[in-house]
Formats: C-alpha cells, sequence, structure tokens
C-alpha cells in the first residue's frame, strides 16, 4: 500500500515538473516476435486503438478520461525507416482485407499522447505530453544476443547436436561431417557451407522452429555476400593449423559477433525501456512437443538477455540501462474459444517459469497474456457426434471460404504438454491441436474505433499505462 502511495505521489510530482520546466519525457517500447507471430499487425493494430480508442477500456488512462489526444509525430531518429502505418492498416480493414507484408529491418514511429493529470497537484499543473517511440525489429536479430556468450567452438557442437534429427537439416549435416576443418581453406568450400546452412535456416523458420540464429543469415541486408555472413558450425577437426577452414569459421563467427550483433544492441536495444515479444505458442502445439520444447528453450534465452547484470560485456553495451518490463503475449488467440484463453495464458507462463523467475529476482517486471492483435474469427458452439464444442469461424486464407475450427482441448494443467516435450516425445500422446489459417474479417469501423482484438488494451496498460 505504502509503496502505491508513493509511486502516485512520484508521478504527480513528475506531472508537475513536466508542466513547469517544459520537458516531455519519451518512452521506449521494443517489439520483435518469434517466427510469424504478427509483429506488424500488433504494431498496426496497437497505435489504431491508440488512436481511436472506443476498444480499449481495459487501458486506465482512457476509462478514467485522462488521454485528451494521441498523434503521430515524426520519428525522432532520422536514420531508421519509418514503420508503414498507414500501408499496413489500409491492407487489414480495406475492402478485401489481408495480413500486410512483414517487415524484414528495423522500424520506428512515433506516438505522443497529451494526457490530463489527477490530484492536488495536477488542478495547477496542466497537460502533460509523453511521447511513446515503438521500435520494430526482427526477432532473430533479438536472438542472436545468445550468441555472443558463445565460442565458435560451443556454439558449433550445441546446433550441430540440436538440428541432427531435423529433416530441414540433412542436407547441411550430411556436408558438415564430410568436411575436414584442419584442412587448408578454399573460398568456395566455406561459402558452399555457409549456403547450405543459411538453406536449412529458412527451411526451419518456414517449419516454425523458433531457434534460427544467426539472424542475419536469414535478413542480410547489404551484408549479403560478405565474409561476416559466410560461415557455418562445424565438427571440432583434431588439430586446427592457421590458415584452416576452422580457423577461419571461427574468426568470422567472432566478427559477427563484434561487427554486427554488438553495433545494434549498442545503437538500438540499449535505448529501449519496455518489451513485448509476441509468440506463436499455438502453431507450437500444432506442430508437436520437440517445436513445444525448442520454443521454450528459445524463450529463456530472450529473457537471459534480458535479465540485469549477467555478463560484463552486456553491461557495457547497455551503460548501465536495463528494460523495465517484458511482456511475452501467445498471439492468434481468436483461434480459439475464449473458453480456451486462460489455457494458453496458463502454457505461456509455464513455459517461462524458470527464466521469468530469474528476471524477477533481478527486478525486471515481466508478464504474460494471450491475445489476438486483430480479432478474425467468431465463436460459434457446434455438435460433433452429439457432443457440443466451442469453436470459432473465419475466412480461410486459402480459398476466402468460411470455415469452422475446433483446434483440440487445451489442457489446464501445462506439465501435460511441457512433461513430454522435455522428455523429447515425437508425438502428443493423447491429442493433435489442429490450426487453420485465417484471412482477416471484413469489418465496418464507426468513429472512434479502432480494428477488433483480443486484449490488445491490457498489453497496452502493461506496457505504457503507468507513464500516462
Amino acid at each position: 500500500m505504502f509503496s502505491s502511495i508513493t509511486h502516485g505521489i512520484s508521478r504527480q510530482i513528475e506531472a508537475a515538473a513536466t508542466a513547469l520546466t517544459g520537458y516531455e519525457p519519451v518512452l521506449r517500447i521494443g517489439v520483435t516476435g518469434l517466427s510469424r507471430a504478427g509483429k506488424t499487425v500488433f504494431i498496426t493494430s496497437l497505435v489504431a486503438n491508440l488512436l481511436d480508442r472506443a476498444r480499449m477500456p481495459q487501458l486506465t488512462a482512457q476509462a478514467q478520461g485522462r488521454i485528451e489526444a494521441v498523434y503521430l509525430q515524426p520519428q525522432p531518429d532520422d536514420t531508421l525507416p519509418r514503420f508503414a502505418f498507414e500501408d499496413h492498416l489500409a491492407a487489414m480493414t480495406g475492402d478485401d482485407p489481408r495480413w500486410p507484408q512483414s517487415t524484414r529491418a528495423i522500424s520506428e514511429l512515433r506516438l505522443s499522447f497529451r494526457t490530463r493529470t489527477t490530484g492536488l497537484i495536477g488542478s495547477f499543473a496542466g497537460p502533460r505530453t509523453l511521447h511513446v517511440d515503438i521500435i520494430d525489429y526482427p526477432g532473430e536479430w533479438l536472438l542472436d544476443l545468445a550468441l555472443l556468450d558463445k565460442s565458435y567452438a560451443a556454439w558449433s557442437e550445441e546446433t550441430l547436436n540440436r538440428i541432427a534429427k531435423r529433416p530441414e537439416a540433412t542436407e547441411f549435416m550430411a556436408h558438415a561431417r564430410a568436411e575436414d576443418g584442419s584442412l587448408r581453406l578454399e573460398e568456395a568450400r566455406a561459402a558452399a557451407l555457409a549456403a547450405q546452412f543459411t538453406a536449412y535456416l529458412t527451411a526451419a523458420r518456414a517449419a516454425g522452429w523458433s531457434d534460427c540464429t544467426p539472424g542475419r543469415f536469414l535478413l542480410p541486408g547489404d551484408l549479403a555476400g560478405s565474409p561476416v555472413l559466410t560461415f557455418a558450425p562445424l565438427p571440432p577437426p583434431a588439430q586446427t593449423p592457421r590458415n584452416s577452414l576452422w580457423r577461419e569459421m571461427q574468426r568470422r563467427y567472432d566478427a559477427y559477433k563484434s561487427r554486427v550483433i554488438q553495433p545494434f544492441f549498442r545503437e538500438h536495444f540499449a535505448k529501449i525501456d519496455r518489451q513485448i515479444v509476441l509468440v506463436d505458442v499455438l502453431s507450437a502445439l500444432h506442430q508437436g512437443p520437440q517445436a513445444v520444447e525448442d520454443l521454450r528453450r528459445t524463450m529463456a534465452e530472450v529473457l537471459d538477455a534480458f535479465r540485469p547484470g549477467r555478463n560484463g560485456w552486456l553491461t557495457g553495451i547497455l551503460g548501465g540501462k536495463r528494460v523495465e518490463k517484458i511482456l511475452f503475449a501467445a498471439t492468434k488467440a481468436d483461434h480459439l474459444h475464449h473458453t480456451q484463453h486462460p489455457a494458453l495464458t496458463g502454457i505461456m507462463r509455464a513455459m517461462l517459469r524458470e527464466a521469468v523467475s530469474r528476471a524477477d529476482f533481478a527486478g525486471a517486471q515481466t508478464s504474460a497474456i494471450s491475445m489476438a492483435s486483430l480479432r478474425s474469427t467468431v465463436e460459434e458452439t457446434v455438435l460433433r457426434q452429439g457432443i457440443s464444442l466451442d469453436a470459432v469461424r473465419g475466412r480461410l486464407l486459402s480459398s476466402g471460404k468460411q470455415a469452422v475450427m475446433y483446434p483440440g482441448q487445451l489442457p489446464t494443467d501445462p506439465s501435460r504438454l511441457l512433461s513430454p516435450a522435455r522428455e523429447g516425445a515425437e508425438k502428443w500422446l493423447d491429442a493433435d491441436y489442429a490450426l487453420m489459417e485465417f484471412a482477416p474479417a471484413r469489418t465496418t469501423l464507426r468513429p472512434g474505433e479502432g480494428p477488433p482484438h483480443i486484449r490488445l488494451d491490457r498489453a497496452a496498460e502493461f506496457l505504457i499505462g503507468d507513464r500516462l
């Protein structure tokens, strides 16, 4: 109680100081997603619903009537592309709605709030302005942070062991095992290995695997074909003489860490105050236990990247600054009837439990929710073999026809999924989780309404509510 009182007083004092000095605070929100989790749709719907807030009752400042205006402003960093909000919104809400094109690089958008402060101090402080900078970047770039803590030898061993049984890696694994890293470097051999490893990463991402690093292999930009992207994991040879293939792969891996990963985190990641990570849990469930375990391990690595005081190099990059809040959101909640949403949220929380405990202990506030940035279905109850099932209906992405989907009953006890996943089971013993790809629903927005969603307002409250 005392903490809540002092927090409220400090916010009022901050508001008064803002009004008296003209200082306008800035809150930087990082947005990333793991493997087709809907990052572009999330940012577009979030901005649209903050501009027109009729569907945002869980945003406290909106419910209390303290938001006077919200408007887009030019982004503060002239060197970054602007997030194409208007184009994406037109795609999602047009006469023939479609999912927008995914962003392939970092981009930014500034949203400014003018709010009133309640209380005694607020009565003479006047309105205050808060700028919210939304930084959109690929999830693969975030996963790269884990590489900074690994040597080439450790990364190679871990990667080869992890992907050995994946069908997408068959060709690359055969090539890597046939190589002798102690032989003198031949650039053609190195390029062929890197190309096959990149092909594996591309196929793995398409198949729904989460651990697709190094991320710039998938999004090379102007680095395409450079030596810094021309390496691959190899089995360790008995000897590693100078100018050998192994030594050169090691050198390029180290260059990737120092010249690609570290500059990104120094220039962009270090400035982020709060972060949301979007996760497609339902696709992992549909794919099977091994995909769920892969996702659990990947999310643990993501949280390790945010954990305060983790490593000396991270402290140096961030300059002592730490991310205050981290939200993990299980997307596509509209693919389930609302009665199953608590189970989906419970699975997400269970997958994060160990890593979240470490992050919370170190001071970072974390949370997990299930949500849909753009609701594309309606709920229905259907009869199947005389049993009533809570299902959803939507427009199929492939054909545009209406279809009803019952994905299966998620267990209320997450251990029924996570235990076989940890044990390496190849398939679920007593369930099969279906998944359909739905297109955006055709909708008509009334004045003041943003696109329909599920719990987007709760995500906004967690990320920015206390600063409004």
